[in-house]
């Protein structure tokens, strides 16, 4: 058995002051996108749950959120299962690969064990594994609150539809770019209770939508990586369009509203900023 697990842009991230609990409140709108890691299932033994990589870096043990997630779901029982993790959602990129793997762990295996689990019981599980788990299981253009497990989805953009999509040789830590973000005094209640006409915000064209969109993260990744911040510059200027930050960083996008135009800016990219740049389409269909 195997099923593709997409990334995930922010299209639109606002970001408020932590709570008591330490998370910070957030209002996003998050879509899918044409990239995916693979997730392969295949019958264990002996209950024992393994996972094997094709990327050396990713740790296959209890510190991957898939390892965990499978763990969690089976509660204790005698449930076995290999699988193997092949990736092409960079690491550190904001683009949700780790959560994605998470997400779709919990549906694949599922099916795989025959567990016949209603989705609010993923939903749970996944809200305790992680933040953005939960709009995995959902998607594909949904919008999260709460600290990211709240998720309500809503229609696909019409004609924004594709992404040129900036992969720059750089990890952001995510705990790092919230804490510069905290010692900036960024964060606004009201950026995350006001929220804006969505449905209105998706029929819009890709340079009106992209006038619109906003990452709050962008300012305290961009103050941790100031080349980040100066390559976004590069970018918007080669581009003539506004070009925003997924999460916490590092990927940066910008929209289009057909395939070929996405294609060749993600060319022009890599001629002109010597930066992996690919077009994926937003919100696919698989």
């Amino acid at each position: 058995m195997q099923l593709l697990a997409p990334a995930k842009i922010n299209l639109h991230l606002r970001i408020g002051p932590p709570r008591a609990d330490g998370f910070h409140p957030l209002l996003s709108w998050m879509a899918t996108i044409g990239l995916f890691d693979t997730l392969t299932f295949d019958v264990g033994q002996d209950g024992q749950i393994t996972l094997t990589c094709d990327e050396p870096t990713i740790p296959c043990d209890d510190r991957n959120l898939v390892i965990r997630a499978a763990k969690l779901l089976r509660l204790g029982a005698n449930y076995s299962a290999k699988i193997h993790l092949g990736k092409k959602i960079p690491h550190g990129g904001g683009l949700g690969g780790g959560s994605s793997n998470a997400a779709f762990a919990l549906l694949g295996l599922n099916d795989f064990w025959n567990l016949k689990k209603p989705m609010n019981e993923l939903d749970h599980a996944a809200a305790q594994l992680g933040s953005d788990i939960n709009f995995f299981l959902h998607g594909p253009s949904s919008i999260c609150s709460g600290r990211g497990e709240i998720v309500r989805s809503i229609g696909l953009p019409s004609i924004a539809r594709w992404v040129m999509l900036v992969l720059p040789d750089i990890a952001m830590p995510t705990p790092a770019v919230y804490r510069q973000f905290d010692q900036m005094k960024l964060g606004r209640d009201a950026d995350v209770h006001n929220e804006p006409d969505w449905n209105q915000w998706a029929a819009l064209p890709s340079q009106d939508l992209l006038h619109k969109l906003v990452n709050d993260l962008e300012a305290a990744a961009f103050a941790i990586q100031p080349e980040l911040g100066n390559l976004r510059e590069s970018i918007e200027k080669t581009a003539d369009r506004p070009v925003r930050m997924s999460g916490s960083g590092s990927s940066l996008f910008t929209l289009y509203d057909d395939q070929m135009e996405a294609e060749n800016a993600a060319k022009s990219m890599m001629d002109n900023h010597s930066c992996r740049a690919i077009a994926v389409e937003l919100c696919p269909n698989v």
